[in-house]
């Protein structure tokens, strides 16, 4: 199982979260981002069906996989 932080941080004249290096919408309190950082995590522990996946690597490359839809990552906010 993968693991996920999602971290509360000033960004942009008010707060944001960070997960995986990149920034959510900044939102105007601290209370708001970690609200919102929250909501994110439990909708990442929902499992899913499973899916037939494409995507582009990180050289270009096309890939084909299935996603099996219960292998959900253990997800924690830090404040």
């Amino acid at each position: 199982m993968s693991e996920e932080r999602y971290r509360i941080v000033e960004h942009d004249g008010g707060w944001a979260y960070t997960a995986m290096g990149v920034y959510s919408e900044t939102f105007r309190t601290h209370d708001a981002a970690l609200a919102a950082a929250r909501r994110a995590a439990a909708e990442q522990a929902v499992p899913d069906q499973r899916r037939v996946i494409e995507y582009q690597d990180e050289t270009g490359a096309w890939r084909v996989e299935v996603a099996p839809g219960d292998d959900r990552p253990a997800v924690e906010v830090e404040d």
